[in-house]
């Protein structure tokens, strides 16, 4: 694949993508990689050739001209999440150019700790999995975490949309999303997938809540249509004009069915303005992230 990725980006004018922040990636141990695989596999019919090994993924991105790209973590069952974080953390020091996140599960037994512990110890922002980890987004039980995040000034990376499966969670969607930031108003949000299924309402949210962004992981792809059942196209050239401050790549990499230059092809097709493009690549996710360094100057891309 990585051949195949570096020919594309190399016919890709170079102010168009690079440099780029993919702001939804994913870097896990090797055995909880496999056994997420082997659920994507068995619950939407996925098949994934990408490499998942830190090394492998960031090869990768960086043959596709990401300077900079954001590890989220989260974990499926209490006891997990300090172990996890202090993983990712340690695979964050040994890379140039990883941002990690941390994650916590609502029935962790001191939820504020782990996460003061992993920002005390680089993380850069938190991770929920809202239908994966059962909670909703203002959950009573991860408080104590929204405290902490807004107490350190770093963002949350929410799955909060119904897609690709979870139509009938009751713990997703635009009115549960809506709770977190109407109860915490200074608190960075993102909601992955550009909130799809439902993201008209997800799209006023940002509108309305300069708090709010949005990501474009796997909802914008080329192969959304097949892999999510969303078309793309519905979402016009304008809507990304009038929100590029908002919305931010992500390519949920390596837990894709198709190679990593189909998560920018179709945006790139759409040759939006050179100010739009530098948003969405890039710009908007500094300032999700809080970054006061330039990655491409910290990391030397270009």
């Amino acid at each position: 694949m990585v051949p195949s990725d570096r020919r594309s980006a190399a016919e890709e004018p170079p102010s168009a993508f690079r440099p780029a922040i993919d702001a939804h990636t994913h870097v896990f141990p090797d055995r909880l990689a496999a056994a997420i695989q082997r659920t994507l596999t068995e619950e939407a019919g996925w098949e994934f050739s990408s490499p998942t090994s830190r090394t492998g993924i960031e090869d990768v991105l960086r043959s596709a001209g990401v300077a900079a790209y954001v590890a989220l973590p989260y974990a499926h069952e209490p006891g997990l999440a300090r172990d996890l974080n202090a993983w990712l953390g340690a695979q964050a020091e040994a890379s140039t150019f990883m941002i990690p996140f941390a994650t916590v599960h609502p029935d962790d037994e001191d939820v504020a700790d782990v996460v003061r512990e992993a920002f005390e110890n680089g993380a850069r922002g938190l991770k929920i999995h809202c239908p994966v980890q059962e909670c909703r987004p203002a959950d009573s039980r991860i408080e104590p975490a929204l405290e902490v995040a807004t107490e350190y000034d770093r963002p949350i990376t929410y799955h909060g949309g119904t897609a690709p499966m979870f139509e009938d969670s009751p713990y997703v969607g635009a009115d549960a999303f809506a709770e977190v930031v109407n109860s915490y108003p200074d608190l960075r949000v993102c909601c992955a997938h550009m909130g799809t299924y439902e993201v008209d309402a997800f799209l006023d949210l940002a509108r309305t809540n300069e708090q709010v962004y949005l990501d474009t992981t796997v909802a914008m792809s080329a192969s959304a249509p097949e892999t999510m059942g969303f078309d793309p196209s519905s979402i016009a050239d304008e809507t990304l004009i009038d929100r590029s401050d908002s919305i931010m790549y992500g390519s949920d990499f390596p837990n894709v069915p198709y190679p990593y230059r189909e998560e920018r092809a179709g945006l790139l097709a759409r040759d939006l303005p050179r100010e739009t493009a530098r948003d969405i690549f890039y710009r908007t996710a500094i300032d999700f992230l809080g970054l006061e360094d330039d990655p491409v100057l910290e990391t030397g891309s270009t």
